[in-house]
C-alpha cells in the first residue's frame, strides 16, 4: 500500500471509492516530461476529475491535472494532456476485454513514487 515503507503518496482520488464499486486494482507506471515529474515531485497534481481508456491498444490517463512548473521556460508542459500508462501487454489486453466487453470503468485511485518512480494505482470499477 502507498504510504507505507518505500512508498510516498502523492495524491489521491477519495471520491473514486464513494462514486464507484471497485472491483481489483493495477499499479502502472507513467510516462511524464521533466517539467511534469518536478511538478509531480512538489505534490501539485488532482486525478480527481480523471479516468484512463483505451487508445491505439495502450491505456491512456485523460483528463489528470499536473500544473506547470513554475521555473521552467520553454519546455512546460501542457497540464491536462494524456498521459500513457505503463503495463504489461497481457494486463492491457485484460483492461481492455474488462472496459469494452463488461462495460467497467479505470479510474485512478491514487498516485504515489515507489522506489523514485512515480506510479498510478488504476482500479476497475462500476458506477453506483
Amino acid at each position: 500500500m502507498p504510504g507505507s515503507g518505500n512508498h510516498k503518496l502523492i495524491a489521491s482520488n477519495r471520491r473514486a471509492r464513494y462514486n464507484y464499486n471497485v472491483l481489483e486494482t493495477y499499479e502502472a507506471g507513467i510516462v511524464l516530461t521533466g517539467s511534469e515529474i518536478k511538478s509531480v515531485r512538489a505534490g501539485k497534481v488532482n486525478i480527481a476529475d480523471s479516468y484512463a481508456v483505451e487508445k491505439d491498444g495502450e491505456i491512456v490517463l485523460i483528463n489528470s491535472h499536473i500544473s506547470l512548473y513554475r521555473q521552467s521556460s520553454y519546455s512546460n508542459h501542457n497540464p491536462t494532456d494524456e498521459r500513457k500508462l505503463l503495463l504489461a501487454k497481457k494486463e492491457i489486453n485484460k483492461l481492455i476485454g474488462k472496459v469494452n466487453i463488461e462495460g467497467f470503468s479505470l479510474v485512478p485511485t491514487r498516485m504515489y513514487f515507489k522506489k523514485g518512480k512515480a506510479k498510478i494505482e488504476i482500479a476497475v470499477a462500476k458506477g453506483k
